[in-house]
């Protein structure tokens, strides 16, 4: 079995793992559960996560090039670290509108807002249980229910930093490094986007005006290639 036949084969059951993974986590915190349920979801938990690393360990050792394969799939480590980011692959029907054959400038565009913004918000509410739960324990915290623990998540990330809401635990404050640092990338990639995309509209219609680039230099120089030696054979024919 090669790494693209157990990829297809564990796409299903790899999403419900990841869905699975997240109700979990979400009733062990908004739920504050104790004892044996909370055995039990911790279980799902740690079970789930299990399923992400092994199937990456797996399609690595399947890879033909590792090393290319590592590189070319730092995506599916992020999703094998933080099972849930895999229920943004179910947004894909969103990239796609019907009747409509976008460019491929576009598609990669739509694509990309798509995923950043579903990312973005399961990243808020990933952080907000991950700090509620960090937090809830300490006697000085003063983020200690869901809806304040959202509110920080969100004025985390888009760098606002109120300053009404703040992590005191060690582990807070690693979620918060992490949603910022987070906040600062899906920012910069969605302002990279409308920039090009807005660069798009204004040069529609001014092909005259872009440069050339290598790719069709080299397109060209190929073509003329191609008809030296017919035009070399029509005159000889002739002659």
């Amino acid at each position: 079995m090669d790494e693209k036949t157990w990829h297809r084969r564990t796409q299903v059951p790899l999403m419900l793992a990841s869905l699975a993974y997240l109700v979990a986590y979400s009733w062990r915190v908004i739920g504050g559960l104790e004892g044996a349920a909370h055995v039990v979801m911790t279980m799902i938990i740690l079970g789930t996560w299990a399923l992400f690393i092994i199937d990456y360990l797996v399609r690595l050792f399947l890879a033909k090039n590792r090393a290319r394969w590592f590189r070319t799939h730092l995506g599916t480590l992020a999703i094998a670290l933080i099972p849930v980011f895999r229920l943004v692959l179910l947004l894909q029907a969103l990239t796609r509108v019907p009747g409509m054959r976008p460019s491929a400038g576009m598609r990669l565009r739509t694509q990309i807002m798509v995923y950043g913004a579903g990312a973005g918000v399961l990243l808020i509410y990933i952080a907000s249980l991950a700090v509620l739960e960090a937090e809830r324990l300490s006697t000085e915290a003063n983020i200690t229910t869901f809806g304040e623990a959202v509110w920080w998540s969100c004025v985390t990330i888009t760098t606002t930093g109120y300053g009404d809401y703040f992590p005191v635990t060690i582990p807070g404050r690693l979620v918060g490094i992490g949603v910022m640092f987070s906040g600062v990338a899906l920012a910069g990639i969605i302002t990279a986007t409308l920039a090009s995309w807005i660069l798009e509209r204004a040069t529609r219609n001014h092909d005259d005006a872009e440069p050339a680039t290598r790719g069709q230099m080299r397109q060209l120089l190929e073509k003329m290639d191609a008809l030296g030696p017919r035009s070399g054979e029509g005159d000889q024919t002739g002659s």
